[in-house]
């Protein structure tokens, strides 16, 4: 896993660390917590500049959460219950997950887009409830841009300050992200076996 990060990053530059953020943030295949501090690392040899791997980073990650947010702002709150409703053993999300989630978000507001970026899972997840309540674009956007920004910086700016100590653990890396590749995709497999169609 991390031998097919550093290969996207090393061939693409700056263009395949917002590839693979973008995808992250779609269906997340690679975690940006091994993205964002390996192109950090990846910046202490030179290959890359800090700055220019924090906003490729961001901005690959900022054009992921839009289709989310288009998908919630296509659908309203009553198309997406209904395609939970229809799909939700596969999308491991019930009406009543929709239901909750927009009310959240009708609680919290803005601050929910601009924290909820800050927070693995919640980070792509946020985007639909804005777009079901028709947030502006504008608005979503310069939102999900700071709790992006800081948290792909924060990331990044991890593995650029190990420095060269991230060789020593880089042998590491690889199996541990793997092993949460597997978890991940285990447990959407359980959610998909154990997931029971709510009574409408």
């Amino acid at each position: 896993m991390e031998a097919f990060v550093q290969m996207m990053m090393q061939r693409l530059g700056p263009f395949g660390i917002g590839l693979l953020m973008f995808l992250e943030n779609v269906f997340p295949p690679i975690p940006s917590e091994l993205i964002m501090p390996l192109a950090g690392y990846l910046a202490t040899r030179g290959d890359m500049n800090i700055f220019v791997v924090i906003a490729a980073g961001t901005v690959g990650s900022l054009f992921g959460t839009l289709p989310w947010y288009y998908l919630g702002r296509r659908f309203g709150h009553d198309g997406v219950r209904r395609l939970a409703d229809s799909h939700g053993r596969w999308l491991t999300m019930s009406p009543s997950d929709v239901d909750a989630a927009s009310d959240r978000f009708k609680r919290h507001g803005n601050s929910s887009v601009l924290l909820g970026r800050l927070i693995p899972t919640v980070r792509t997840l946020i985007s639909v409830p804005a777009g079901v309540a028709n947030m502006p674009l504008g608005t979503f956007l310069l939102f999900s841009s700071i709790g992006t920004f800081v948290w792909t910086a924060a990331l990044a700016l991890a593995g650029y300050l190990l420095g060269q100590a991230y060789s020593v653990i880089q042998d590491f890396v690889d199996p541990v992200s793997t092993a949460v590749l597997i978890i991940l995709v285990g447990y959407y497999l359980y959610r998909v076996v154990t997931f029971k169609k709510e009574r409408t």
